[in-house]
């Protein structure tokens, strides 16, 4: 099959473009060495033309780990046979910004015999603005053919078609006129093209200073960033709630309709709890991670996650974060799975390793049941200043607030001990124009992702899942948890626990919440013999309250959940995200931090009561 490449700079409408060329017919992989996706699929219309969508790269010349795998993909790319044809994206509005990076894609390709095509987008842009780009002229002086196209409203895209048919029919000669030359040179001459060619005035300029003045004041624009992170917040946190309880309705109906069809009682236990239990475990995630992903590209194609990450980066760069780490980071109060994934954004691979290490210390929801079970046990439900404060209520904010805090401390010191083996890269961030977003390759990208986690991660989790079953069903066919297997194990490292004041019960249900962290609080009433506690705590909490819990000891398992025990889910992700090593290191490391702090938390109040 005949391949084409298409490449271009970030914000220039590439995906925009290969998204309408190609359809929903498309594939999304991460090829070997490459941690960034490459799509392709067939362009409609030529459905014997393969199109690859490449990484955008600001330049052959890359300054961080993802463009240069990009980089090297692209280069090893022009030396296969099948590829036939290369499109380079140009943002038209900003022309000179995209010419030397066309400049050196037209070298490559001139140097390896493949020919190229420049696309001008944003030719709707211009045209609402009354400018215009000589493409006539331009296409004379680099010795390629420049369309005018806009990708999001889809003019030129039948010429382009029929100029890309005769172009695969008719081989003609590739010319060397800039195989030879040096990237100084092209940055001189890219300059000199975009002033004879490029459009006149400064209207799109000016436009943008005007909205900037306001996004990037200190006051109106900072009032508009929480705005915009309260609702980046609301959608991941409470607007996703309602899909993710008919995900979760939806697998548990299909496993009450099919589970009484079984005769084997062994089988029947192992399709509702372990199959349906385990894959409702993960699929339930699948909506956050889709609205994620949703709301982000949307911030991102309007060009305002830009100035976010512009206006954070200050106050993390001293944690040893970057402003590309807030959104993820923010993210992992609702969740650490879709927060992992929004860290690809962080260009930097060591920073992208401290956001990494900073998200799985955020308290996200699976932690609020935990959080509410233990500050209802030992916090009164008083309050203070005139009903103003709640107790509880600032318990909650406290333990909250306690995450992040830590979150901010740890990246802080291993960033500072760190300083002899990280790699060091300048913060270059693009501000791109505000542009209304292109809904279909944001959808596009939401859906792959989600299609990414069940595919890769879910495996992981039922897997884990599945162990967990037999450990606390078997040998007793799961009639009584605290004589299983886990129940033993829980036996067995009950004298971990016993310096914090917690018994073999308490170790079980911590074990348990290695599936998420709100099953603790399920595994507890089941030991209580209290069905159904996580809908109502009540009685748990009566239970707790009487068996005479140390007050030290409720305390240290807030402390404790806060800072340890990543979900199977978290751990999953961030092996494939990071890597295998990590994910282990950062599961180890905070189990240990947890265990020590609280024990020390233990130890001090106790020693102060």
């Amino acid at each position: 099959m005949n391949r084409v490449l298409l490449i271009g700079s970030p914000n220039s409408g590439k995906s925009s473009l290969f998204n309408r060329l190609t359809g929903l017919n498309q594939r999304v992989a991460n090829f070997p060495g490459i941690t960034v996706d490459v799509a392709s699929g067939p362009i409609s219309g030529l459905p014997d033309v393969e199109l690859v969508d490449f990484p955008g790269t600001y330049s052959l010349q890359p300054i961080s780990g993802e463009e240069a795998v990009a980089v090297e993909f692209f280069q090893r790319a022009l030396t296969d046979p099948d590829v036939r044809h290369v499109l380079c994206v140009v943002d038209a509005t900003r022309l000179e910004k995209s010419l030397y990076f066309t400049l050196q894609v037209i070298r490559e390709c001139q140097q390896r015999g493949k020919a190229v095509t420049v696309l001008g987008n944003m030719a709707d842009v211009l045209q609402s603005n009354d400018l215009t780009l000589d493409h006539a002229g331009l296409s004379e002086a680099i010795g390629a053919p420049v369309l005018m196209i806009s990708a999001r409203q889809g003019i030129g895209i039948d010429q382009l078609l029929t100029h890309l048919r005769q172009r695969l029919i008719t081989q003609e000669p590739v010319s060397s006129r800039w195989s030879e030359t040096p990237d100084a040179l092209l940055r001189g001459t890219a300059h000199q093209l975009a002033q004879e060619f490029g459009p006149r005035g400064d209207v799109l300029v000016r436009s943008q200073l005007r909205l900037d003045s306001f996004f990037l004041n200190t006051g109106l624009g900072g009032i508009a960033f929480f705005c915009i992170m309260f609702l980046l917040f609301q959608s991941i946190f409470t607007w996703s709630a309602p899909v993710m309880d008919a995900v979760e309705g939806v697998v548990m109906a299909t496993g009450a309709a099919l589970v009484p069809l079984i005769e084997n009682q062994l089988i029947a236990d192992f399709v509702a709890d372990a199959l349906f239990g385990g894959i409702g475990a993960f699929l339930v995630f699948v909506p956050q991670i889709f609205v994620l992903t949703l709301i982000i590209g949307i911030l991102e194609d309007s060009g305002y996650l830009a100035r976010a990450a512009l206006i954070c980066h200050r106050p993390l760069k001293a944690f040893g974060l970057t402003g590309k780490s807030f959104i993820p980071m923010l993210s992992g109060v609702a969740c650490a799975i879709p927060a992992i994934y929004a860290a690809r954004a962080v260009d930097s691979p060591w920073q992208r390793v401290m956001t990494y290490l900073a998200i799985p210390l955020m308290p996200c929801s699976a932690r609020l049941p935990v959080y509410a079970l233990l500050i209802a046990v030992f916090i009164p439900n008083e309050t203070a200043l005139f009903g103003l404060v709640g107790w509880q209520g600032l318990a909650l904010f406290s333990i909250y607030f306690f995450g992040m805090f830590a979150a901010l401390v740890i990246t802080g010191i291993v960033s500072r001990f760190s300083k002899g083996v990280r790699s060091e890269l300048p913060f270059v961030l693009e501000l791109p124009p505000y542009r209304l977003p292109s809904v279909r390759p944001i959808l596009r990208m939401a859906i792959n992702r989600s299609k990414h986690f069940v595919t890769k991660a879910g495996k992981v989790i039922l897997a884990v899942t599945v162990a967990v079953w037999i450990l606390g069903y078997f040998p007793n066919g799961g009639a009584d948890l605290g004589s299983s297997w886990l129940g033993t194990l829980g036996r067995w490292i009950q004298p971990l626990f016993e310096p914090i004041g917690l018994d073999w019960r308490y170790g079980v249900a911590i074990l348990s919440s290695f599936l998420a962290r709100e099953v603790f609080v399920g595994t507890l009433g089941t030991i209580f013999g209290i069905e159904g506690a996580e809908e109502n705590m009540l009685p748990l909490v009566e239970q707790i309250q009487a068996s005479g819990l140390p007050l030290g000891s409720g305390i240290a398992l807030l402390v404790f959940f806060a800072i340890a025990l990543q979900c199977v889910s978290t751990v999953a992700i961030l092996s494939k995200e990071g890597s295998l090593s990590l994910a282990l290191r950062m599961l180890v490391t905070y189990l240990v931090a947890a265990y020590l702090l609280a024990l020390l938390t233990f130890s001090v109040v106790e020693a102060v009561l």
